[in-house]
C-alpha cells in the first residue's frame, strides 16, 4: 500500500480539478490518500461548497489546529508516507516554504518532509508565472489575476529544492505521483 498525504492551502484556483485528480489517485487499489487542510483552506473549501466532496475524496481528513502536529510532522520526517502533495499552494505558503518558515500545518509538513529526506514532494503553486491568469470564483465567474514577481520568484526558489517537483497543471499531478512512487 502506497501512502500519500495531500495538503490543501487557502486557494480556490483549480480546486475542483485538483479534487478530481485526488479522487482518481485514491481510487487506485494500492493507494491510501489522506488530507491535511490549512485554516484558510477550510474557509475556501466552504466558500466553494466543496466540504462534502473533500470527505468523499480522501480516506482521512485532518484540519489544522496548530502548526506543530506530531501526528503529521513526525511520520513525514521519518518516511511513513511515500509522497507529499500540496495542491493548491497559495503564494503566501509558497513564500514561507521558499524562506524556511514553518508556522502552519502545511508549511511545517513540507519543512519536516524536506528535513527527513525520505519522501518526495509535488507542489502546485497557483502563482508561478507572470502575466494574466484566468480563474473561477465560487459563483462560477471568470476573474483575472496577475501574480506578482515576488510570488513567481519564490516558486523559482522552491523549484531548486531537492526531492521537490513543481507542477504547472493539476492534470500532471497523477502521472508525476505514479512516477515518483513507482506505479508506472
Amino acid at each position: 500500500m502506497k501512502r500519500i498525504l495531500w495538503a490543501i492551502t487557502g486557494s480556490g484556483d483549480k480546486l475542483k480539478e485538483i479534487l478530481e485528480v485526488a479522487a482518481v489517485l485514491n481510487e487506485i487499489e494500492s493507494m491510501d490518500v489522506s488530507c491535511i487542510i490549512s485554516l484558510a483552506g477550510v474557509e475556501v473549501i466552504q466558500w466553494y461548497g466543496l466540504t462534502e466532496r473533500i470527505h468523499e475524496v480522501f480516506n482521512d481528513v485532518m484540519v489544522e489546529k496548530s502548526a506543530n502536529n506530531p501526528f503529521v510532522a513526525g511520520p513525514l520526517q521519518v518516511g511513513h508516507y511515500d509522497l507529499l502533495i500540496v495542491a493548491p499552494l497559495t503564494a503566501n505558503s509558497a513564500a514561507k516554504i521558499a524562506h524556511g518558515i514553518a508556522d502552519t500545518l502545511v508549511t511545517n509538513a513540507v519543512a519536516q518532509t524536506l528535513k527527513g529526506g525520505y519522501t518526495p514532494i509535488i507542489l502546485f503553486p497557483v502563482d508561478q508565472v507572470l502575466g494574466n491568469i484566468d480563474t473561477i470564483d465560487p459563483g462560477g465567474r471568470i476573474i483575472r489575476i496577475r501574480p506578482r514577481k515576488v510570488d513567481v520568484d519564490n516558486v523559482d526558489i522552491i523549484r531548486n529544492f531537492q526531492d521537490t517537483c513543481v507542477i504547472n497543471d493539476p492534470k500532471k499531478i497523477l502521472q508525476k505521483a505514479k512516477e515518483l512512487i513507482g506505479l508506472q
